[in-house]
């Protein structure tokens, strides 16, 4: 009997067969490309996105990865739609269908539903030929490339190349209309994500909370402050500007007589500082590199505007 073959050759077969078929797309992209991009740029609804099967999958995934960048989206089971969800497409939004074989029978509601009130229909499909794409307002084909699978039958290579072009979608569309960081901040509140794109005003602390002395503070009552708020720190401020810190390894060096000291006399001058629009994230790495636990965040004026603590990174899921 053959040796069969190994699992790892297998997967390079896989991987090969994709790539080439995502080589393919790549140079050959749909002439309709640009038109759906502008049509989904500005249609006043939302973007229905729509299949049957694995291409259901992979259309929920496009639905959401638009949602997530700045282009309102929605997945609608087709055979749910039947049953009364087509009522969630509008004459105000567009739909994408997907169907491989631009037959497949669940979708016929749909498309009748859009064809019925005016709705533009984007097929994503392999035939140009078939009924799904005679239908369809815009035609983005993918290639007539085989499937990865043994039996050549098995979804692959086609939810690959339907799911690269549903990237492309969303990442064009998403550049067009300048979807920044804070957007996406907007959209991704939760998780590791979320917390990666937080910036220090959203969790510094500020106002009353700011535990502040001045020049000629004596030093008893700079203790006091520093106790009351509680981070271990002071801000030496003058005129609203913050001109030193006084940490607890100002008050070691200054040990002997330091209660004979004003606040201004043991402070550390020109004292390490981040932007509140700086993101969270890069207050940690200033608070590792330097080994401190604390950071003042002051404005382009050098004016003090609050306080981000190392907790308040860990807290938030930055680390």
């Amino acid at each position: 009997m053959p040796t069969p073959p190994r699992p790892t050759e297998i997967a390079r077969d896989v991987l090969r067969i994709e790539r080439d078929a995502l080589d393919t797309l790549q140079d050959g992209l749909p002439p309709d490309f640009d038109s759906v991009v502008n049509l989904l740029l500005t249609v006043p609804g939302r973007v229905i996105v729509s299949g049957m099967g694995k291409s259901g999958h992979v259309a929920a995934k496009i639905a959401a990865t638009m949602a997530s960048t700045g282009t309102p989206a929605q997945y609608v089971h087709p055979g749910e739609a039947s049953h009364g969800d087509l009522g969630m497409i509008t004459s105000q939004d567009a739909v994408i269908l997907i169907s491989n074989s631009g037959e497949t029978r669940e979708l016929a509601d749909i498309i009748a539903h859009t064809r019925r009130f005016a709705i533009p229909l984007i097929a994503i499909t392999k035939k140009s030929g078939s009924t799904l794409a005679m239908q369809a307002d815009h035609l983005l084909q993918l290639p007539d490339a085989p499937e990865a699978c043994a039996i050549g039958m098995a979804p692959t290579t086609s939810t690959t190349c339907t799911m690269a072009l549903g990237d492309a979608l969303a990442v064009a569309m998403m550049r067009l209309r300048g979807f920044e960081r804070e957007n996406f901040l907007a959209f991704h509140p939760g998780g590791t994500l979320g917390a990666q794109l937080l910036k220090v005003s959203s969790v510094m602390h500020s106002g009353k909370d700011l535990p502040v002395v001045y020049d000629d503070t004596p030093m008893g009552d700079t203790l006091l402050e520093m106790t009351a708020k509680g981070f271990g720190v002071a801000a030496l401020v003058e005129a609203g500007k913050l001109t030193g810190v006084i940490t607890d390894g100002d008050l070691r060096r200054n040990l002997d007589h330091l209660m004979d000291h004003t606040a201004g006399e043991v402070a550390t001058r020109g004292p390490r500082t981040i932007s509140p629009d700086a993101l969270l994230s890069e207050a940690l790495g200033v608070m590792n590199a330097n080994k401190i636990s604390a950071l003042f965040a002051v404005d382009d004026n050098g004016d003090l505007r609050g306080l981000v603590h190392i907790h308040d990174a860990l807290r938030a899921g930055v680390a």
